[in-house]
C-alpha cells in the first residue's frame, strides 16, 4: 500500500485528497442530519473550502458595548451639552432606551458582541438607595451584560450587600485590585477574579479589572470595612503578561474606574506596555476620540445611561489589526424604549412613586454638576444649608453624579421633586457643624486643589473641587502643590489665619469624630440632628423659585469658571 501510495502522479494525489474530505463531510453531514442529499454535500464542500482559503486572511470585526456610572437612572432624564461655549439640554438616557440601543448594535454583529459595565451602576437613584441596589438587579440582567467591574459607589451599602448585588447580577465580575481583609480564610483573597478571557472571533479577548484605590478615602471609610484596595500598578504587568504569554489572547484591554486623568496617567505607565485599551470610567468624561498616550489609549463614555460606547476591534491573522470608537447618544428619539423592560422600571419605582414625584420646589436657572470649580446644583445646597443655620461658611463635597435639570420652556421653571432631591444627594447625611482656624481653611484648601489638579494623575484624590457659600477664593491650577491658593475672603474679607470659623457639611460615616468634609481636628463637632434632604426641602419650601447659578465662588486664573474636565495635556474637551 505505502509503495503504491508512494506512486501516485501528484494529479492523482489531489483527487484522492478531495475525495476523502467530501467523503468525512457527507459523512459527518449523514450523523448530524440524516436526511440528506447532494446538494447539502456540496454546500458542506463549498463552506469547507470557504474557510480554508480565508482562515489565514479574513478579518474578523469584535464589537465591545461600553456604558459606565449608569447611577441608576432608570428612565429618560435631561442632559448637558456644551455647544459653542454655552449649555444646550437635550432628552437622553432611560434604561428601557438602552435596552433598544444595545439590541440594535447586538443584531449588527451578533455572534461577536460584548456587553460590559465599568461601575456605578447600583448606586445614584431614589429606588437604589431605598432599596439597596435590589431593586436595580432584575432591570441589569434584562439588558444583557456580559462583565462588569465594581465602581467606587457600589460600597456605598457596605461589603455584604455589595456582594449580594453583584452576585445577584448575571455578568461576570472582575476586579485585580480589591481584597478581602476579614476572616482568615478571607484574608489578602480577591473579592473577584482579576480578569476575564473570552473566545470569541475566532480568537481570545483578555480584560482585567482595576476599580479606585482610593475608595476608603473618597467614600465615607465605613462603606468598605472588609476591603483593601491597592493601585493597579502592583499586578497589571503581571496579568498582561499571563494573558498575552499563558493565555494567547489577541487583544488585552484594561476596565478601569478610577477617572480619566489617572486612566491617562496609567496608560502613561509602562506596567501597561502591551494592553490595547483602557476601558475607563468614573469622572462622567465623554471621550469622542480616543487618548493616545505612550503605552496604550483611553475612552471612557459618559455617565447616566446618557452615552453608549462602541468600540470595534477588526482582527487578522490572529491580531488586532485596526480599531474604530464612536461615543453615541442613547436618544429616544432614534430608539424607542423596550417594552419588557420600561415594565421592569415600573415596577421597581411603583412602591415608591408617589413620594418621589412629590414637588418640593422649582427653579428659574438649570440645575447642572457638570462644572468641575463651582456648580449651581452645589450652590443650591450650600445655599440652604447657610439659610438654615447661618454658619461662616457651608460646605458641599465636590461629587459628580446627578444629571442636570432644564428649565421646562413653557412653564419657565425647572421643577424639583423628592426624585430629583436624590439624585443630587443619594445619601441622606446628617448635618454636622464645628470651628476651624483661618490656617487650618487655609491649608485644607491647598490639599483639596491637590486632590482636584495635582499634576501627576495618579495623586488626583477623585471628585471636583469643594463647593461652598459664604467664601470666595482665587488660585492658580498650574501652580505647585501648596501654591495654588492666591487669596480667600469670608464674609467678604480677606481670610485671617488665627480667626475661628464656624463651617457646617455633612457627616460621613465612620470618620474621626473632629473630621468634618476631610477637615482634621475640627473644635468642638457637633451633629445638629437634621438630615440635609429636611434642610433643602425647607428652603425650596420658604425660597421658591430659586435661581442658582455661578456666582465666582472658585475662581482660577488660568481656566475659566465654566472649566468641564480636569484633564490637563491632551486635546479632549467634554462636550
Amino acid at each position: 500500500m505505502a509503495k503504491n501510495k508512494s506512486n501516485l502522479t501528484e494529479e492523482q494525489t489531489n483527487e484522492r485528497r478531495d475525495f476523502l474530505k467530501k467523503s468525512a463531510l457527507v459523512g459527518l453531514a449523514a450523523v448530524l442530519n440524516p436526511v440528506t442529499n447532494f446538494a447539502t454535500e456540496n454546500k458542506l464542500v463549498d463552506l469547507e473550502k470557504e474557510n480554508n482559503s480565508n482562515s489565514e486572511t479574513k478579518s474578523q470585526t469584535i464589537t465591545l458595548l461600553i456604558t459606565t456610572d449608569i447611577h441608576s437612572q432608570l428612565n429618560t432624564h435631561d442632559e448637558f451639552f456644551w455647544e459653542n461655549n454655552q449649555a444646550v439640554y437635550k432628552k437622553r438616557g432611560g434604561m428601557a432606551v438602552l435596552k433598544t440601543m444595545i439590541d440594535h448594535f447586538r443584531k449588527e454583529n451578533p455572534n461577536n458582541t460584548i456587553l460590559y459595565d465599568g461601575g456605578d451602576f447600583f448606586h445614584g437613584h431614589a429606588v437604589a438607595s431605598l432599596t439597596e441596589g435590589e431593586a436595580l438587579i432584575p432591570i441589569f440582567n434584562k439588558l444583557g451584560y456580559d462583565l462588569m467591574l465594581p465602581g467606587n459607589w457600589e460600597v456605598v451599602y457596605k461589603k455584604k450587600k455589595m456582594l449580594y448585588d453583584m452576585g445577584h447580577a448575571n455578568a461576570a465580575k472582575i476586579c485585580a485590585n480589591m481584597w478581602h481583609k476579614t476572616t482568615d480564610e478571607d484574608n489578602n483573597q480577591l473579592v473577584y477574579q482579576p480578569y476575564w478571557v473570552k473566545y470569541i472571533g475566532g480568537v481570545k479577548i483578555g480584560i482585567i479589572g482595576y476599580t479606585d484605590h482610593l475608595i476608603p478615602k473618597r467614600q465615607s471609610p465605613a462603606y468598605s470595612e472588609g476591603l483593601r484596595f491597592e493601585h493597579a500598578d502592583v499586578n497589571v504587568a503581571k496579568y498582561i503578561k499571563h494573558l498575552k504569554e499563558t493565555e494567547g489572547c489577541a487583544v488585552v484591554l484594561i476596565a478601569c474606574h478610577m477617572g480619566l486623568a489617572q486612566q491617562v496617567g496609567l496608560a502613561n505607565n509602562p506596567a501597561v506596555q502591551g494592553a490595547d485599551f483602557i476601558l475607563g470610567a468614573d469622572t462622567h468624561e465623554r471621550v469622542r476620540e480616543p487618548i493616545q498616550a505612550k503605552y496604550t489609549k483611553v475612552v471612557e463614555c459618559g455617565a447616566f445611561g446618557s452615552f453608549l460606547g462602541k468600540l470595534d476591534l477588526v482582527i487578522k491573522d490572529g491580531k488586532l489589526e485596526s480599531s474604530k470608537y464612536q461615543l453615541l447618544d442613547v436618544d429616544p428619539a432614534k430608539y424607542p424604549a423596550d417594552k419588557s423592560v420600561q415594565t421592569l422600571v415600573d415596577k421597581a419605582i411603583e412602591p415608591f412613586k408617589q413620594n418621589l414625584q412629590r414637588v418640593i420646589g422649582t427653579s428659574k436657572t438649570p440645575l447642572v454638576r457638570y462644572f468641575v470649580m463651582e456648580t449651581p446644583m452645589d450652590n443650591l445646597i450650600t445655599d440652604a444649608i447657610m439659610w438654615k443655620f447661618k454658619p461662616d461658611i457651608a460646605l458641599s463635597n465636590g461629587f459628580r453624579f446627578c444629571q442636570p435639570l432644564a428649565v421646562d420652556p413653557k412653564t419657565g421653571v425647572a421643577t424639583i421633586t423628592k426624585e430629583f432631591l436624590w439624585n443630587m444627594l443619594p445619601v441622606n447625611s446628617e448635618a454636622k457643624t464645628g470651628i476651624v482656624t483661618g490656617k487650618q481653611l487655609n491649608d485644607w484648601l491647598e490639599k483639596e486643589l491637590q486632590n482636584a489638579f495635582a499634576k501627576d494623575p495618579s495623586k488626583r484624590f477623585g471628585g471636583w473641587f469643594v463647593r461652598f457659600n459664604g467664601m470666595e477664593v482665587n488660585f492658580t491650577i498650574g501652580n505647585e502643590n501648596g501654591k495654588r491658593l492666591n487669596w480667600v475672603k469670608v464674609a467678604g474679607q480677606p481670610l485671617d489665619l488665627t480667626k475661628e470659623y464656624s463651617i457646617i457639611a455633612c457627616e460621613r460615616e465612620g470618620d474621626p469624630d473632629d473630621t468634618l468634609c476631610r477637615v482634621e481636628k475640627v473644635k468642638d463637632p457637633k451633629r445638629l440632628s437634621m438630615l440635609l434632604h429636611d434642610v433643602i426641602e425647607e428652603y425650596l419650601k420658604a425660597n421658591s423659585p430659586v435661581a442658582p447659578k455661578l456666582e465666582s465662588r472658585s475662581t482660577a486664573t488660568d481656566e475659566p469658571i465654566t472649566l468641564l474636565t480636569q484633564l490637563r495635556g491632551t486635546t479632549y474637551e467634554f462636550r
